[in-house]
């Protein structure tokens, strides 16, 4: 039996999230969003999800507001801008916790070229970089190098996120 998607008895702001990050790929989908990823191929090779799935999460995430339609592309709104932080503190807690740091990506801010920390400050300047002023770098040893789709091939270079791939 598939779990509600509501908490109508919470009255709280963690609830209230989750109704919309909570589901199975979402948070995946978003963070190939940031990545840059618009189209739904795109998508859908990069993560391996089901089609009907991923339909799903994008007209759920679209009909939400976190992310906007345009001429078959998706992308990523001012409200789903805001997530960022919460992906930022998944990313550095994954990486604390569970990645090797050879296989780690690493981002840097695009106007010092300085490295972002786990506060999201950017170590050279000190600023904390808005999303769109972030570069993400490839791990030294891939972990899936042989991988070849769009996302991927795109992510093997430094790539500035939410520009599109």
């Amino acid at each position: 039996m598939a779990l509600p998607r509501e908490y109508p008895a919470e009255s709280c702001p963690i609830a209230r999230s989750l109704e919309i990050v909570g589901e199975r790929w979402t948070l995946l989908i978003l963070r190939d969003a940031f990545y840059g990823a618009r189209r739904f191929s795109d998508l859908q090779r990069h993560l391996g999800i089901p089609k009907a799935v991923l339909s799903d999460r994008l007209g759920f995430l679209v009909e939400q507001g976190v992310l906007s339609k345009d001429s078959g592309e998706y992308r990523m709104t001012v409200k789903g801008k805001r997530l960022w932080p919460l992906l930022w503190s998944m990313i550095t807690w994954g990486n604390d916790n569970y990645v090797e740091k050879p296989n780690r990506r690493t981002y840097r801010h695009a106007d010092c070229g300085g490295m972002i920390g786990p506060d999201r400050r950017c170590h050279r300047c000190a600023q904390v970089p808005d999303v769109a002023d972030l570069v993400a770098h490839p791990p030294p040893r891939p972990r899936k190098p042989g991988r070849d789709d769009p996302v991927s091939r795109a992510l093997r270079r430094p790539h500035r996120l939410l520009e599109p791939i």
